[in-house]
């Protein structure tokens, strides 16, 4: 298999995972169109949540396409070295990464109030959630690192690294997919947001067809195997 065909290996059926998320997402809507209602900054509900979706297309788009770039062809540290390479990838990572959160909040500030849910039941979920999203990022922080996170394998030949099986990986081989995308549906729920709350939805579905499309598959090729 040439490297050009590793680089787009899986990827159609990235495209069509992502066009049937897309098509049962504008079916809700369809069937419930009060869940665009409000706006901000004059700005309507519609529009703040279709951003919230195109962020994470982007984010994903990015890093398939800079993770097989560099794990196939060395297409950024032949040129960059690998600390500047990784860290240019890495600024773009964060502010795509914190883009999904920001995008949401702006969208359940917009929509806020429109979610048909006892606030007492919102809360006692988002209260739930909240201790998994902190342990999550701490085991990241502590365990796993940052750099691994964002992808410093595809990067460095040399990096060479064991699983995590402490913290929360000690429970799960996923934890941020698992966990990590949690955080995206607390301000649904603490504004009472159902578009935001579908928004956050959306993330969570998605990354799935980025971790089976995408990572799980550059692990295979980094580490020979795949927990």
């Amino acid at each position: 298999m040439t490297a050009t065909h590793k680089i787009f290996r899986y990827q159609i059926w990235h495209l069509l995972s992502l066009v049937l998320l897309l098509f049962t997402v504008q079916q809700y809507i369809s069937g419930t169109p009060q869940i665009l209602a409000g706006s901000i900054w004059g700005v309507s509900t519609k529009l703040w949540f279709w951003l919230a979706v195109a962020v994470p297309v982007v984010h994903q788009v990015y890093v398939w396409l800079v993770w097989r770039l560099e794990l196939y062809q060395r297409v950024f540290t032949t040129r960059f070295g690998v600390k500047k390479a990784f860290k240019f990838y890495a600024a773009g990572f964060s502010v795509l990464f914190s883009g999904r959160l920001v995008a949401i909040i702006l969208l359940a500030i917009s929509n806020q109030g429109t979610l048909n849910l006892k606030p007492i039941v919102a809360y006692f979920v988002a209260v739930l959630i909240t201790p998994f999203v902190i342990y999550l990022f701490y085991s990241v922080r502590k365990y796993f690192t940052i750099e691994r996170a964002y992808g410093i394998d595809h990067f460095d030949k040399d990096y060479s690294e064991p699983y995590v099986r402490r913290g929360i990986f000690k429970y799960t081989d996923n934890g941020m997919y698992v966990f990590g995308l949690m955080v995206l549906y607390l301000p649904g729920l603490l504004l009472f947001s159902e578009a935001a709350l579908l928004a956050a939805l959306f993330n969570h579905s998605y990354i799935w067809v980025h971790y089976y499309f995408t990572e799980r598959p550059d692990m295979v090729d980094i580490y020979g195997d795949v927990p």
